[in-house]
């Protein structure tokens, strides 16, 4: 028995069978590095993005879903797989080369695109291109939303140059359009607590967002992060406490919303801290574990919707 919406098993009751990502980089960057919402980026942002794994963008699309394609296939026996362009904004960029990229991944064997950007990067006119390539190559797209947390004031610390409000405009535009959604969340900020990581489920589950990732905090080296930790300005929690976090999120959390990761990973020759020097499967296993022992599962206390005070009268 599973105790949280598995991703990989949502793939596979989906599409029929296993369904592999393959990471592709474009040439973009992020409004909040070249100074249109900010300088500098995020706090926890390394020069290179998140894209540790990505080929480089110099590569076509083309070429890189090759590359991947012929990795990942053998290995696994893949047969379907989803073009994920990962690193920094990948809606950042005028509408009509972002047509051009994702047409180009619209191959026979792709049942879906995966793009991951900020919230103040969604426009109606981007999401009337990504509709219509829906529509017209017959595949899904789900638009992954950096988020990282819903409290505002931990937004504001991690210089993320928006706030939780073009994150909700954000997702209520893409559902108008018949996307889905993924929200990025980082469970362990310095600045948030429980309530938080509570108000966290609350958020995306009123919001009807169809997918979750969560992260861990890593501290990656020559950030402005970094420079906090080595001070010993910010202290980051046990992994322990992570743990029971991340149980306490799936409690509240919708059932019905898929749960692609529980934690993050980080190379450790980039990082100076990265998720306890522990690996990222243990972790996953450790959270599983606690599930079963408590005998818990994801939603138990996702009980706060449509009019929870006057439920008692129905």
């Amino acid at each position: 028995m599973m105790r949280y919406n598995v991703y990989s098993e949502y793939l596979r009751r989906r599409y029929g069978e296993k369904v592999y990502k393959l990471p592709v980089s474009l040439p973009v960057t992020c409004p909040n590095r070249d100074g249109t919402c900010g300088t500098g980026g995020c706090v926890f942002c390394g020069e290179i993005g998140a894209g540790y794994e990505n080929l480089p963008a110099s590569l076509g699309v083309a070429e890189q879903i090759a590359a991947n394609r012929n990795h990942i296939a053998p290995k696994y026996k893949a047969k379907k797989f989803i073009p994920y362009f990962q690193n920094f904004s990948n809606t950042y960029l005028p509408p009509a080369q972002l047509q051009e990229y994702l047409i180009q991944a619209c191959q026979d064997d792709v049942v879906a695109l995966a793009l991951a950007t900020r919230p103040d990067c969604i426009h109606e006119r981007y999401l009337e291109i990504l509709a219509e390539i829906k529509r017209r190559y017959q595949v899904d797209i789900n638009i992954e939303l950096g988020l990282q947390t819903v409290n505002y004031h931990s937004l504001h610390k991690i210089n993320r140059g928006h706030t939780l409000a073009e994150f909700i405009d954000a997702v209520l535009r893409i559902k108008r359009y018949g996307l889905e959604t993924c929200a990025h969340l980082i469970l362990n900020l310095p600045w948030d607590n429980e309530t938080d990581v509570i108000e966290n489920a609350k958020v995306l589950s009123a919001l009807t967002v169809d997918q979750v990732k969560l992260h861990a905090l890593y501290v990656v080296k020559g950030t402005m992060l970094a420079e906090w930790y080595e001070s010993g300005a910010i202290q980051i929690i046990g992994r322990e406490e992570y743990i029971e976090r991340v149980v306490t999120f799936l409690e509240y959390l919708h059932p019905d919303i898929v749960v692609q990761r529980l934690i993050g990973r980080a190379p450790a020759e980039s990082t100076l801290f990265a998720n306890w020097q522990t690996g990222w499967w243990k972790i996953r296993d450790k959270i599983e574990q606690i599930l079963e022992a408590k005998d818990t599962c994801q939603g138990r206390r996702c009980i706060y919707l449509q009019g929870r005070a006057v439920q008692k009268f129905l």
